[in-house]
């Protein structure tokens, strides 16, 4: 079999559980990506083996080597699942006004700084508590610090709450949790490589920061002035102009935000926030729904396929395991959740839910520590496990709250109809 044919079957078998999977949860009134992301960890290269093994013909293309072949077809699948992110993430920015996240920029700001805040401590002071080293009890804390967006925004778009405060906060949150992250972890890399971190972190820090502000505040401006242009433009041109310029900042902003160090999702989430405005007039959800449709879904089949059932095998990791999740769904809820008081519990709930995935970012950091060797396979273990967890608990509950929600507006319209009566 050709490397071709191996890669487009894969991308079938992909495509095909993750429709079908998704089909099954949508009929048993559960989210789609949870359906996603087990579907990754049934068929993925550690359970069936149906995705992730590289044929004869790729392990002959690379002289025999089957671990250099199996890493190549995994960056494929990777590069894939990245694009699926980026694009759920962009869309997502479509439906996000910037003056919809002023509104909420104090809740965000202190649900985005507690919520990494928490979660370090939190886990720093488990690790410790159970004898591990102090490096490495700081890259398992830092890997429980960012939040794994495009998981929550995900199933708050399958429910159609994107336009709610919780989920404004929730995304503005996000933004600034990835860039907390990033400084977290670029002083845990200092300080494990033995150098000194202060410029660095700093230089870092500052392109981030600047990096954000800068494109959600002349974003905004530079797309009113040339929307105009580009509508008298696409009446000339056979081609969709809208949406290949929409395109083109899209990924544009997701490569220059991965140069300066930061997720190339915060710059896609970016490019659609600043064509948010614009959105409604060119049809912009709508121009871009086939893409979304076909491409996110690699992402979250990837991530689960990311899991080794075999790693909870051993009983002392298990149990580590579940303490270090229990500490990861404990903390967001304290610390992003507690952001929200005087809000009502529900909205409580609902943000500190929507900060628990860590999903690929928490897998990020842990792969970093343990390409250099500072987390062991045991430990880099339990990050996949939390991450998964988390992942697959987030939805569920935040299903389960606006579920109850809706319950709630239900009977009170009910009542108010009989009270009229």
């Amino acid at each position: 079999m050709s490397a071709l044919t191996t890669v487009l079957l894969n991308l079938f078998v992909i495509y095909a559980a993750a429709r079908l999977a998704g089909l099954l949860c949508a009929r048993l009134g559960q989210p789609v990506v949870v359906g996603e992301l087990l579907a990754g960890v049934m068929i993925g290269p550690h359970a069936l083996g149906l995705v992730g093994v590289p044929s004869a013909g790729v392990i002959d293309l690379f002289g025999g080597n089957h671990a250099l072949a199996e890493r190549a077809l995994d960056l494929v699948l990777e590069s894939f699942a990245e694009v699926g992110v980026i694009v759920l993430l962009f869309t997502v920015g479509l439906e996000t006004r910037p003056s919809d996240l002023l509104r909420v920029g104090v809740r965000s700001a202190l649900a985005g700084t507690l919520g990494v805040a928490a979660p370090f401590a939190l886990g720093f002071a488990l690790m410790r508590a159970t004898d591990h080293p102090g490096i490495e009890s700081a890259f398992v804390a830092t890997a429980m610090v960012a939040t794994s967006v495009g998981i929550t925004a995900r199933v708050l778009q399958e429910l159609g709450v994107l336009q709610s405060r919780e989920a404004r906060v929730i995304l503005g949150a996000a933004v600034i949790d990835d860039v907390l992250g990033l400084i977290a972890l670029a002083i845990v890399s200092a300080v494990s490589a033995g150098g000194s971190s202060g410029y660095e972190v700093a230089i870092v820090a500052g392109q981030a920061v600047a990096f954000v502000a800068f494109v959600a505040w002349a974003g905004t401006h530079v797309t009113r002035r040339f929307s105009v242009h580009v509508q008298r433009l696409d009446a000339l041109t056979p081609n969709d102009l809208p949406l290949n310029v929409s395109l083109l900042l899209m990924l544009g902003l997701a490569a220059l935000a991965g140069l300066l160090g930061l997720a190339g999702i915060i710059g896609a989430f970016l490019a659609g926030m600043i064509l948010a405005e614009s959105s409604d007039q060119f049809a912009l959800d709508e121009r871009s729904k086939p893409i979304y449709e076909f491409l996110v879904p690699f992402f979250f089949v990837y991530i689960g396929g990311e899991v080794d059932p075999r790693s909870l095998a051993d009983g002392g990791v298990l149990l580590l395991a579940l303490a270090i999740t229990a500490v990861a769904v404990v903390s967001k809820l304290i610390g992003a959740g507690g952001a929200m008081w005087g809000t009502g519990r529900r909205s409580m709930a609902i943000v500190g839910v929507g900060m628990v995935p860590r999903g690929e970012v928490g897998l990020i950091v842990a792969g970093i520590g343990l390409s250099k060797g500072i987390v062991p396979e045991e430990i880099f273990s339990v990050v996949v496990v939390m991450s998964l967890a988390t992942t697959l608990i987030a939805p569920v509950l935040l299903n389960s709250l606006y579920a109850r929600q809706r319950v709630r507006a239900g009977r009170a319209s009910a009542s108010e109809s009989v009270e009229r009566r």
